[in-house]
C-alpha cells in the first residue's frame, strides 16, 4: 500500500484557512489532520467543532480528527456530525478503551488510539484488532514545530511486529516533527500515515512538499 499524508492544519494560516483547505483538496494529500487541543489534558488551546464544521464543508478529503481533551466520549457524536471520518482517541485519556472505539465506531466513523512518546505500543495489545489507525506521537503533544523523538523508529518497528503477529489491518499514523528527513526511515519502519505541518505551510511551495512527502521513493 502506498503511504498517505495527512497535512496538519494546525500549522495552515487561520487568517485565510480556505486558501490552505483549497491546496490541501488540489494537492496529492489523503486526509486532513484536525489537532483538537482543550488546555487541560495538553497545555495548549486549538480549535473544536464549529471550526471542523466549516472546515468539513470545503474539504473534499477525509478529516482525521486527533482528539487530544480529557473524557473525550463526551463529544463523539457532536463531532461526527461536524464532519469527522475518523477520530483518534489517547490511551491516556480513556479510563474504557475498549468502550470509547467501540462508541466511535457505532457512529459509523474509523477509531483509533494514539500513543504519547513515553507509552508503550504493548499496552494496546489488547485493542489492536478494534482499532483501525495507531497514532504514535513523535513530539511530546500540545505544540507544532517540536523537534522529533528518535525513539519513535523503534516504535513502529515494535508496533507493526504486533500488528501483523495478530493479523490486525491497524495502519501506523505518525505525528510530530515529520520532515523529508525522517520520513523515508518512518516508512522503511513500517510507518503507512504521515502527519506534517511545518515542513508543509512552512515551506514556500506547500503542494510540492506534500508530494515530496508522498513519492520520496521514487
Amino acid at each position: 500500500m502506498e503511504h498517505l499524508i495527512a497535512p496538519s492544519l494546525l500549522s495552515a494560516d487561520f487568517s485565510n484557512l480556505i486558501k490552505d483547505i483549497t491546496m490541501v483538496n488540489q494537492s496529492e494529500a489523503d486526509w486532513f489532520h484536525l489537532d483538537v487541543m482543550d488546555g487541560v489534558f495538553v497545555p495548549n488551546i486549538s480549535f473544536g467543532i464549529p471550526v471542523i464544521k466549516h472546515i468539513k464543508t470545503h474539504a473534499t478529503k477525509p478529516l482525521d480528527v486527533h482528539l487530544m481533551i480529557v473524557d473525550p466520549d463526551r463529544y463523539f457524536a457532536d463531532f461526527k456530525n461536524a464532519g469527522a471520518d475518523i477520530i483518534t482517541v489517547h490511551y491516556e485519556a480513556c479510563t474504557h478503551l475498549d468502550r470509547s472505539i467501540a462508541a466511535i465506531k457505532s457512529l459509523g466513523m474509523k477509531a483509533g488510539v494514539v500513543l504519547n512518546p513515553h507509552t508503550s505500543v504493548l499496552l494496546i495489545e489488547n485493542v489492536i484488532k478494534e482499532v483501525d489507525v495507531v497514532l504514535l506521537m513523535s513530539v511530546n503533544p500540545g505544540f507544532g514545530g517540536q523537534k522529533f523523538i528518535e525513539n519513535t523508529y523503534r516504535k513502529v518497528y515494535q508496533l507493526k511486529e504486533m500488528i501483523v503477529q495478530s493479523e490486525s489491518k491497524a495502519l501506523i499514523e505518525i505525528d510530530g516533527g515529520v520532515d523529508l528527513i525522517n520520513a523515508p526511515k518512518l516508512i522503511e519502519a513500517g510507518a503507512d500515515v504521515l502527519v506534517a505541518g511545518n515542513t508543509i505551510f512552512g515551506s514556500a511551495n506547500p503542494m510540492d512538499s506534500i508530494s515530496k512527502l508522498k513519492h520520496f521513493s521514487e
